[in-house]
Parts: structure tokens; sequence; C-alpha cells
């Protein structure tokens, strides 16, 4: 199929970027190799286009696999050009983005194609923390390609059509795909943490061009900053009432109230995702104990505990931000752990990545506590021993150790319920409330509810010019 108007692949290209603004390269390429007939075999492309163009005006950089053309498996030329892509994206300064619909390695090509599956490789993890890589799946993306999306900083996925895995269901023991599909679009979303967000294939590429807007186009451009129609002033409602879903209150507290959350099928006790406070992109992360859907309706709830997959998500978005200069806000409701047998086999190294990217995180870091902040699991949340610049508070929120009423029973054990009360209430006023943190230095203020966006949007400016000299090392090693 030549590249043409009705091609799938270009079809998708032309709803995703600015009309007219894309630029085909490398449309005259074909296959090099002829084995296995692949000489008689027509090969436009070599199923594969690729070029660049703009997304409300923003240089992107895209490729799109051609299902048409064998499949549109990865050969010899056609990873070349996605490779070349990659240059002239790292050169620029520009995001990649990727609309994979593939049939996996080309067989008649064999080493040559394993050679094009590592060079592809080599390209994302080179162009990783310089700009932003996004992938999209729409088709198939087996085997070796799914470590394409999977080295991506984000990637969506077509909720009917998608197949994403390395083995396929049925090659798994125990199982096969009319019991579990692991290759659907939803387990990958909810179980995996590699997908974003599903929907439609409209839907999908309208949630691309929304992120490109919202994110800097590299590292070296000093965040994205755009223009404040929005009050800054503004009073937020409802927050005290609506605080255990902080999806609704990081869109009540940005500009136009817009969140743009990532991997909200995944440890969904754990909320990631992108605000806007005075035209400035923020990265926000924050513990969810309630979740309610566009109704109002509570359809969720989690306890206040921090899981292995919710700290493996935080600390993989924190380092994402810290890359391309956008500053961190916490909002912290975390008691504890989560104490389960399947828990236990991942979280101390979970919650190590997390404590490794927020303290060596260099961006403007700002955390709220918003209800409980207990023990250790506070600690790690982006507290000041960990580099946090400011932490604010609303005035009924609790710190300490743990909760009152718990250390005055461990402490007191022998002791009668009467006593237990007592020591409980003198716990709660000199090491269990927000206000003796304050005292002692490691909250900063306590804000009212209404006032939190104005807060906010203070820090992060004052911060704006933050420079933090770093120790001489090629990276940290976890």
């Amino acid at each position: 199929m030549s590249n043409s108007k009705d091609n799938s692949a270009m079809q998708r290209i032309a709803k995703l970027v600015d009309e007219n603004s894309f630029m085909e390269i490398g449309s005259l390429v074909t296959a090099r190799s002829t084995d296995f007939n692949l000489a008689q075999t027509d090969t436009p492309s070599d199923g594969v286009i690729t070029g660049h163009g703009l997304i409300d005006g923003n240089l992107v950089f895209v490729y799109s696999q051609d299902a048409s053309v064998l499949g549109g498996t990865v050969g010899e030329m056609h990873a070349k050009k996605i490779a070349g892509i990659y240059d002239m994206a790292v050169k620029m300064g520009a995001p990649v983005i990727g609309l994979i619909d593939c049939a996996g390695i080309r067989l008649q090509e064999s080493v040559d194609a394993l050679e094009a599956f590592g060079l592809i490789y080599s390209k994302q993890a080179a162009a990783s923390g310089l700009v932003p890589q996004i992938s999209a799946v729409f088709g198939t993306c087996g085997g070796g390609l799914a470590v394409v999306p999977a080295l991506s900083d984000f990637t969506f996925a077509q909720t009917d059509k998608a197949k994403m895995f390395i083995n396929s269901p049925n090659a798994i023991d125990g199982n096969r795909i009319d019991k579990c599909d692991t290759s659907s679009a939803a387990f990958q979303s909810a179980e995996t943490g590699t997908i974003d967000a599903t929907g439609t294939e409209d839907e999908i590429l309208a949630k691309i061009r929304q992120l490109v807007c919202i994110l800097p186009a590299n590292n070296a451009q000093g965040g994205c900053v755009d223009e404040c129609t929005d009050d800054l002033n503004r009073a937020c409602q409802s927050l005290d009432t609506m605080k255990g879903d902080p999806g609704f209150v990081l869109g009540e507290i940005s500009d136009q109230h817009l969140f743009f959350e990532v991997k909200a099928d995944y440890a969904k006790e754990m909320t990631c995702g992108f605000i806007k406070l005075n035209g400035m992109t923020v990265g926000a992360v924050a513990n969810r104990t309630e979740l309610y859907d566009a109704q109002g309706n509570k359809t969720d709830e989690f306890d206040a505990a921090l899981s292995a997959r919710g700290c493996n998500k935080a600390a993989e978005f924190v380092t994402f931000c810290d890359a391309f200069d956008i500053p961190v806000i916490t909002l912290t409701n975390a008691a504890g752990f989560r104490a389960t047998m399947c828990a236990e086999k991942n979280l101390a190294k979970a919650v190590g990545r997390l404590v490794s990217a927020f303290a060596g995180a260099t961006v403007p870091k700002v955390n709220l506590i918003m209800d409980k902040a207990y023990g250790s699991a506070y600690t790690v949340m982006n507290s000041k021993s960990l580099g946090a610049d400011l932490v604010y508070a609303w005035p009924d929120a609790k710190t300490g150790m743990m909760d009152a009423k718990l250390a005055a029973k461990i402490m007191y054990a022998d002791e009668p319920a009467s006593v237990i009360e007592k020591k409980a209430a003198e716990y709660e006023a000199l090491q269990g409330s927000v206000q003796a943190a304050a005292a002692h230095g490691y909250v900063d203020r306590l804000i009212d509810y209404a006032g939190t966006r104005k807060y906010l949007i203070a820090a992060v400016e004052m911060l704006y010019t933050k420079r933090v000299d770093q120790p001489n090392k090629k990276h940290g090693t976890k």
C-alpha cells in the first residue's frame, strides 16, 4: 500500500498533528533484504511512515507503523528510519511520538531484524531525559517490540484493538487468552503500569496533543510556562470534604481546573499527573483514600497506606519531572505501609526507589499534608528530611510517629483505659499534631483550605530560580 490518505498509518498522523504540517522523511525507503521472496514483495516506506509536524505550533517527530506492509514488522530499514527520527529529535530538542501497529520482528531478516530492535532500544535509551517520548498502541505490540512503549515516558493503548505483550497469553503456563487476556489494553493498564490511558483512536490522539502542550519540548527548556487567564487568588471550594480524592483537589487548585492524570488505572491509591499553576506545568503526586466518578459518586476506597506499586509509580513520575525541570508538589495522606504478603515481597525495594527519587530530585519540591502523615510513610512522601523546599499543612492534619491512641496503647499497655485515653490526648498535643511538627520546624506554614491555590502558586513561583549543586558522580544506583 502507498502512503496515501487511505493509509491508516498516515491517517493517524494527519489527526495527530496540525493540518498540513506533516513533512514525511524517507518515503522512498524500501526493504534492503531480498531473502525469502522479499525481492518480489512491495514494501513502501518499509512499513513505517516517519517525519515531523506541529501540535499547536510545537515541533514533534513522529513515526507511524503501517500494518498493511508485511504486518508493519520491524526490519533493518524500518528501524533505521525510526533511529533517524530520534537523531533529529534530539538535535532539535523536540518530542518523539510513536504510533505502534506491528506484528513484531521481521522473520525474513533474522539477525538483521534483531539488530534493528537493538538499534531502536539504544536510541530510546540515549534520548531518555533529553526529549519526551510518547507511544500509542493501536494494534499488535508483541515480543521485543513491547519494550519500545516500556522505554517511553508515556504510553496509550486503544481499548478494543491494542494487544501488548512480551509473552502471548497462551504461552504462559496455566493461562489461555479466554481465561485472562494478559495482552489486552485493560490488563496492561491495570496490572503492569506501562499504560497511562486507554480509549478510542481519536481519544488517544487528542490526549497526546494535550500532553505535548503540557510538557516542555526538551530538558534544556527549563520547564513549561504558558499564559494564565485564571484568577491566581481563586478560592478553592469543598477541599475539606473531598480531600480523600486528590484528583478532585488537584483539579480544583489547577489553572482552568486542568488535571492530566497518568497511569490512572494502576495503583489507584497513588495519584500522579500534571496541573498548571499560574501557567507553569507542575507534577503532582498524592495519596488517595477515596475515588469519585464524574458524577460525584464514590466508586472505591483505599487505606492511607503506601503500596509497592504506588511507590514505583510515584518514583517513576518524580524522576521524569526532575529530568525535565518540572516542579513537584506532593499531597500527603499516609499512615503506614500496605500490610499484605504480596506487598511485603516488593515493598522495601519500592519504598527505597521512592526515597531515591524524592531525595535526588533537584527541582522545586513542595509538600502539602492533607490529613494523616505518620511514621516512615510520611518521611518518604517528600518530607523536609528528603529535601522538600516547603511543607504546608491544612489545619486539621495529623503528623507524628503514629496515631496517638495506638501510641498510648503501646506505651501504657498495662494501664486501664482511662489512663490510655489521657495519655493519648497528651501524646496528640505534644507529638501528634501538625502544630507540634510546625513548632519543630518540619512544617513551614498552616494554610486554610480555600487559600490552597494561592499558597501553592506563591511557593512554586518563589522556587522558580532554585539551583542545586550536585556531587560529582555518574548516577545513583536506585
